[in-house]
């Protein structure tokens, strides 16, 4: 980027020198009277704009000096359009097309060259961004000074000014636009890399920062073609409350996706539970989240119900923690169930997937139907697979630890007691069978 910057310097002394000696040859020369006649036109209209309150557009002054420093070389003082103006029309034309093959061969070549030794590659993104637009300034800049060598009707020179003004702003606009892409398509990049929570948000911010990039543009040009932009600015208030009521749910919906982007509570291909909904992260648009849900149908949720709703991101947990309960019989004896709570806490602490200070194992209930031990831990490894794995195995030896004390798991029971005709008629029945 050093190199860059010298390249720059050393162009803006060149134009300086150049400037400066156009000046100098314009005041000891004597003005040509093509070039008299010119200005006088040039004042005369100047005054009619500054009369109707419209400004009139400008093609660059440097343009203007570097024409006037080539006539003065060639002692060029007819006021109409000679051979001599037309083959020096021919000469910037010719130069224009030399320079650019100049600046993008050799020029943009030693900068391809520079930013390949470099660690980062958005110097690469970024000249190759820039060369086409550089090219076509240059183009541009020959076009114009050709024209401007020419003698041309009144309505030819404003209509050169105009076109001017045009082809330079949209020349600087594409090469600031190209630029601007380029910086986002690396910033992109290093997201995507750095899998940053950002990244799936990154191409509608970029949609929309090149759209208020555009509309600046546009409103910039305009301003350089005389427009009054400030009163189609201030003309918009009404119509833009207009526009905003009749879409505030759009605009809703985009500030959901800003709150959304702001706080990344989940990224492309995590699975979410939204309110009562859970699904796989699919697309995060600027109007709306679409999220595959268990069943492989996909749903769209507009984005303000996702800012408004209660999100729960299934994939991103550090650890896993269980609780369950197991029941046997009130036919366990005690001595056997303190050994079993202690049997239970053995097995949960040689697993070296648990977290030890976790592990909480006690015969804490007499319910309904079973007697129950509470089991509670942390598992490290937040994967779910692995997690079910460790489930399975550790829920096999319980069951082989209860069975080999003779005991079992209870389920729900209930004991009904009869009394009066219907528990003699009961008796009766069972003393027959």
């Amino acid at each position: 980027m050093k190199l860059v910057r010298r390249f720059l310097v050393l162009g803006l002394l060149c134009t300086a020198v150049v400037w400066s000696f156009g000046q100098e040859a314009g005041a000891a020369a004597p003005a040509s009277p093509a070039r008299a006649a010119e200005q006088a036109n040039l004042s005369t209209q100047a005054a009619a704009a500054v009369a109707s309150g419209v400004a009139e557009p400008r093609t660059p002054d440097f343009l203007e000096h570097l024409v006037d420093l080539v006539l003065a070389l060639f002692d060029v003082r007819s006021s109409g359009n000679t051979p001599t103006h037309y083959g020096i029309a021919a000469l910037f034309l010719v130069g224009s097309f030399l320079l650019r093959r100049v600046v993008t061969t050799l020029l943009f070549g030693l900068l391809r060259r520079f930013s390949a030794k470099t660690a980062t590659t958005l110097d690469d993104k970024m000249f190759h961004a820039m060369e086409a637009p550089v090219a076509t300034l240059i183009t541009v800049a020959g076009a114009v000074a050709a024209l401007k060598v020419l003698k041309l009707s009144d309505t030819g020179d404003r209509t050169l000014m105009y076109a001017s003004t045009v082809a330079f702003s949209l020349a600087v606009f594409w090469l600031l636009l190209r630029a601007f892409n380029a910086l986002l398509d690396h910033a992109q990049e290093v997201a995507v890399k750095k899998q940053l929570g950002i990244a799936a948000f990154m191409p509608w911010i970029k949609k929309s920062l090149v759209v208020v990039f555009v509309v600046f543009g546009v409103l910039m040009i305009a301003q350089s073609l005389g427009a009054d932009v400030k009163a189609f600015l201030a003309g918009l208030g009404l119509g833009g409350l207009a526009f905003a009521l009749a879409a505030q749910d759009t605009i809703a919906n985009i500030f959901g996706s800003v709150v959304v982007a702001i706080d990344q509570p989940f990224k492309l291909g995590e699975t979410v539970r939204i309110g009562a909904e859970v699904g796989t992260i699919e697309d995060i648009g600027l109007r709306s989240t679409k999220i595959r849900k268990l069943d492989r149908s996909l749903m769209v949720i507009p984005n303000k119900s996702v800012a408004g709703e209660n999100i729960t991101n299934l994939s991103r947990f550090n650890g896993r923690r269980v609780e369950q309960v197991l029941g046997l019989t009130y036919n366990t004896k005690a001595e056997q169930m303190e050994e079993l709570v202690g049997e239970v806490r053995r097995l949960l602490l040689a697993e070296a997937e648990i977290d030890p200070t976790s592990v909480t194992v006690y015969f804490r209930d007499f319910s309904a139907s079973s007697m129950d031990i509470w089991i509670v831990f942390n598992v490290k490894d937040p994967d779910f697979h692995k997690h079910m794995a460790l489930r399975q195995r550790l829920n096999l030896a319980f069951m082989r630890a209860i069975e080999a004390r003779g005991l079992s798991m209870a389920f729900p029971t209930q004991t009904l007691y009869l009394e009066g005709a219907v528990a003699r008629q009961l008796a009766g029945e069972r003393s027959r069978a």
